[in-house]
């Protein structure tokens, strides 16, 4: 059985850029997601779910 990452984009947080599978080590990345476009808003994503979890009151920790 082989692993097929073809289809995984990341977003390169020390570049600034979309790379395939075969791009640098993982700890300088995001991802994997299904496209390159959908790796490009990898930080508007990260923002998003921190605004959602910020604003969730199940974790409110103020308690």
């Amino acid at each position: 059985m082989s692993d097929d990452h073809s289809n995984e984009w990341y977003y390169n947080t020390k570049t600034g850029k979309v790379e395939p599978y075969q791009g640098a080590k993982s700890a300088d990345r995001l991802g994997p997601y299904s496209s390159p476009e959908e790796a490009a808003r990898a930080l508007e994503k990260v923002q998003e779910r921190n605004e959602a979890w910020d604003n969730d009151p199940k974790w409110d920790d103020e308690d």
